[in-house]
């Protein structure tokens, strides 16, 4: 019996993951559109206190307590070199898993979700080979616009999950 469970679970876990399949969340920052994979989407909040954290990068905005887990955050304008925004009431959280590490990223605002086939996907043009490039997982075409893909996993680099992770173990002691 519990080898038919198992079953039933592996093709609730593949239906589920066929539906998210070409679905991305869309946000705004500035007057750009992004979009990353909903898989990888938590859940979103709007701002919230966020707690500074000593010796980490600039776009690493802090830590917030999120029932009861505490989960650093980057601001997405900050980790694009883009202008500083002052939160506001539309500035929100996306909640979203980067290799086992729950992050929360900030941007202007959430607009919605939306499906981008693979054939509507093309991959990002090589004429800019800027590190801002790097986070681009792919361009999605959707009507006469255009909306950025990016790559989550991307978005933090091996020393600087390290140094969020020496720096929530330095808060938990």
């Amino acid at each position: 019996m519990a080898e038919t469970d198992l079953t039933e679970v592996d093709k609730i876990t593949e239906f589920i993951e066929d539906t998210q399949e070409g679905k991305f969340l869309t946000f705004a920052l500035g007057k750009e559109e992004y979009g990353i994979e909903i898989r990888n989407v938590t859940e979103i909040i709007g701002i919230q206190t966020i707690t500074d954290l000593p010796d980490t990068p600039p776009f690493i905005k802090g830590v917030i307590n999120l029932r009861g887990k505490v989960i650093p955050v980057l601001d997405v304008r900050l980790r694009f070199a883009l202008e500083k925004k002052t939160y506001d009431d539309r500035t929100c959280i996306v909640v979203v898993n980067i290799r086992n590490m729950t992050v929360g990223l900030i941007v202007d605002t959430v607009s919605e979700v939306m499906d981008i086939p693979g054939k509507d996907i093309e991959a990002p043009p090589k004429v800019n080979r800027s590190d801002g490039s790097r986070y681009i997982q792919g361009l999605g075409k959707v009507g006469k616009e255009v909306k950025i893909l990016l790559d989550t996993h991307k978005l933090l680099f091996g020393d600087e999950e390290n140094q969020i992770a020496e720096s929530l173990g330095i808060l938990n002691e």
